[in-house]
């Protein structure tokens, strides 16, 4: 048969940040597919492990062993199975490495091939990516393309200025993505006008994101600036903030460090509050550590009628982790990441644990990145809610942007 494999290659290759990856190539009688694994600088401690070399080579970041992983132990194992059995093929690699987290063979050796295998998999049924994604996915809903959230300010490990907050968001309201795109764009390059004039040109250096990075300390300065310049862009009423705290990242000896200030997490929750209350807020991801489980249930709550209380470092898109949340009420909103997980059976799997807590789904991209499209169609063959990938500017990012675009041309053309 076409759909079975005849050959799996990784290698080496570089992302967005200059660090290696792992690529995989895979081929069928009729087609060569390829997909790259994205990495994260602010990890939850409870994600799928990357493997990684050590030693001196590209300062220990090497993959070459995840590269190995592939080549010489899931490769035999899966030329001449079928394209089509995704979940028997990612329950396959699972079962090879055998452990909990994915660290002997590595979530970033499994994860470019469970992509590759779903990418090959939508070329044999010869439909779009999305189209095939919703089949495995029991999607069966009109297709749509998410609400984008562009992250035009950087701070956190994400850039190298003292915001504390990682990642200011704006999440433009029209019909169409083209729309929000466009609108997205515009606001970006007139936030960079403002950024130059009132702070100086260094202000408009970005972050890993494609967001802007100034010297700001305050967290209310980041927010006046993206207000300010949506109102120049002339959207005044038409974009709506999300905030990504990363506030694992934030949490030292019980004790949160926010905009140079040390708070406990009652007074923290009172800050997220009086943002809520001064901007138009829809979203707080990661407002507590990812082990701060009683201050996630208390905020959700509070806030939770009004926004999205999105659990990234506290889900890692576990399912585990996803069933605590759930029972507890600590968020109403899950962010996906595909290489948290480390397969696409599994990360499908999270997303209809989301659902059955009745919670939104952001499916997000990692701010170590590649030109990978992947989780463009994953997005909407999901009926994800929200999607991320960075500002509207450099390739990485646009990479997923433009793919979406091409996606929503496709679903017009549908009859």
């Amino acid at each position: 048969m076409n759909s079975k494999i005849i050959d799996i290659k990784a290698r080496e290759i570089l992302d967005s940040r200059g660090n290696p990856t792992v690529e995989v190539e895979l081929k069928t009688k009729r087609y060569i597919v390829k997909d790259s694994v994205p990495a994260g600088a602010s990890k939850g401690k409870y994600e799928a492990k990357e493997l990684r070399d050590g030693g001196k080579r590209y300062l220990g970041k090497g993959v070459n062993k995840a590269v190995n992983n592939v080549n010489k132990i899931i490769a035999p194992h899966l030329r001449g199975k079928s394209v089509f059995d995704q979940e028997k093929i990612d329950l396959l690699m699972m079962n090879l490495d055998g452990t909990s987290d994915k660290s002997r063979l590595g979530a970033n050796a499994i994860l470019g091939v469970s992509l590759a295998v779903c990418r090959a998999g939508a070329k044999e049924a010869g439909i779009p990516l999305w189209q095939y994604i919703a089949r495995l996915y029991r999607n069966d809903k009109k297709p749509f393309i998410p609400q984008p959230l562009f992250n035009i300010l950087n701070g956190g490990i994400h850039a190298g200025n003292d915001l504390s907050i990682q990642e200011f968001m704006i999440a433009p309201r029209s019909q169409f993505f083209s729309d929000k795109l466009r609108m997205a764009s515009e606001i970006y390059h007139v936030l960079k006008s403002i950024l130059k004039k009132k702070v100086g040109v260094s202000a408009t250096n970005v972050g890993d994101e494609g967001g802007f990075a100034p010297p700001f300390h305050l967290s209310r300065q980041a927010l006046e600036f993206e207000m300010q310049a949506i109102k120049l862009a002339g959207y005044e009423g038409k974009v709506n903030i999300v905030i990504d705290a990363a506030a694992s990242q934030l949490f030292r000896n019980r004790i949160y460090k926010m905009d140079s200030k040390e708070m406990g997490s009652k007074k923290l929750l009172k800050y997220y509050e009086n943002l809520v209350n001064k901007y138009p807020f829809i979203g707080i991801e990661d407002p507590f550590d990812e082990e701060d489980w009683s201050s996630f249930q208390e905020i959700n709550k509070i806030l939770g009628s009004k926004i999205r209380i999105i659990g990234d470092d506290l889900l890692v898109t576990n399912p585990e982790r996803i069933k605590k949340a759930g029972n507890l009420k600590a968020c109403n909103t899950l962010l996906l990441k595909l290489n948290q997980i480390g397969t696409v059976y599994e990360a499908m799997e999270s997303a209809h644990l989301a659902r059955f807590y009745n919670w939104k789904i952001v499916t997000s991209h990692r701010s170590g990145e590649t030109c990978d499209d992947f989780i463009s169609d994953f997005a909407v063959g999901i009926g994800s809610d929200f999607i991320k990938s960075g500002a509207p500017a450099r390739g990485e990012r646009v990479a997923k942007y433009n793919r979406l675009l091409a996606i929503e041309d496709e679903i017009k053309n549908i009859k």
